[in-house]
């Protein structure tokens, strides 16, 4: 299976409104009217029913001034169907961790071990574009052509596993010209992201892995939360969810392959009850000052004047913040209304493309 993700948000928005063209099947009409409770009731029905017409099969989170108000699954985790999700199985999140990523980086700042500005060739050696900092992989607007990937698959034969170190090696040795004038626009790139991770490897000393789990997750108490790639022992990781299509009944599983071995632009798994906790940490918490935490969600200024909506690892929106992703037959959406302290958490991982339509559905109720 040919496996893409989601690399401009511009078509993200695009499949959050428009996606194939089938809006009406995910109609979910809830009055205004309607009661908290009812709300809920009628949001967790609708999964139910779209479970059971394979058009969804994972988990929800609705939160509300901290609180969890709905956390539950639907569906199976595997493609045996053999154990049901519940609201702590873990599930790989695509893009959405990129704000984990962008989290580890924060910890390295507040621990005086970077600075966002610090120009990327200090940390990594023989780094040939000028000019890149830190922040403008942060942000989005590096220019550093977005090619890992393809470079991996042009030398495939060579790598067993791609690794951070490898991946980092390919684009490197490349050098290939950045656009006409970098740092003048957004451009998502999981690359800025893949880097942002050597770049924890080289300034901790650990692992990407390691890290996260030891400064990031076991501190904030996110017991079913990792950076987990081909890379990583299976034994203690055992509410994992595979990735699976979906066809009449049929589940067939999808299984990662030899470029499965990166982690910073994907790869950290987590549950809906662990994303309680994860959407508490935005608020605040006691890793991060309040103004570093702030810098998550300020808008960019670019070298041409203009200001982007990417801040770090987020989609910025007037009322808060959003990301989604997609990766191996997972699908992932998470939104966040700071204005009224509510998120939505929507997780699956049976390649059902219409996620992006439930999710919409469910914000214009919720947030």
């Amino acid at each position: 299976m040919m496996k893409t993700e989601s690399l401009f948000f511009g078509m993200l928005l695009l499949v959050l409104f428009t996606l194939c063209g089938c809006r009406d099947e995910f109609d979910l009409e809830i009055p205004n009217y309607a009661s908290e409770q009812e709300k809920i009731e009628s949001i967790d029905s609708w999964l139910e029913e779209l479970q059971l017409d394979e058009k969804f099969n994972g988990a929800i989170l609705l939160i509300k001034d901290g609180q969890s108000r709905l956390a539950k699954g639907y569906g199976f985790t595997n493609h045996e169907k053999n154990e049901e999700i519940t609201a702590n199985s873990s599930f790989r999140l695509g893009s959405v961790s990129k704000q984990f990523t962008a989290a580890g980086v924060m910890l390295l700042k507040e621990k005086g071990s970077l600075s966002y500005d610090d120009l990327v060739s200090v940390y990594l050696e023989n780094f040939p574009y000028e000019g890149v900092t830190i922040r403008s992989l942060l942000n989005q607007s590096s220019g550093v052509p977005d090619r890992y990937i393809q470079l991996a698959l042009e030398n495939k034969d060579a790598i067993e596993v791609l690794t951070l170190q490898k991946a980092t090696e390919l684009i490197i040795d490349e050098n290939r010209p950045t656009r006409k004038d970098p740092f003048d626009k957004f451009e998502y790139s999981n690359t800025n992201y893949i880097l942002l991770a050597r770049i924890v490897e080289v300034v901790s000393g650990k692992s990407f892995e390691a890290y996260m789990m030891e400064e990031l997750f076991q501190p904030l108490g996110m017991e079913n939360t990792r950076v987990w790639n081909l890379l990583s022992a299976e034994t203690d990781f055992t509410n994992k969810c595979g990735g699976f299509e979906t066809n009449k009944g049929t589940y067939e599983e999808v299984v990662p392959d030899f470029l499965d071995g990166v982690a910073g632009d994907g790869a950290v798994f987590s549950s809906v009850n662990d994303f309680l906790i994860w959407d508490e940490f935005w608020y605040e918490n006691a890793l991060l000052s309040d103004t570093n935490l702030a810098e998550a969600f300020k808008k960019p200024q670019l070298n041409n004047g203009k200001s982007s909506d990417y801040g770090f690892g987020w989609l910025v929106t007037p009322d808060g913040a959003w990301h989604s992703g997609s990766w191996l037959a997972a699908r992932t959406y998470y939104q966040r209304n700071t204005e009224n302290g509510t998120s939505i958490v929507l997780l699956d991982n049976s390649s059902n493309e219409g996620l992006y339509d439930i999710a919409e559905e469910i914000a214009n109720i919720w947030l």
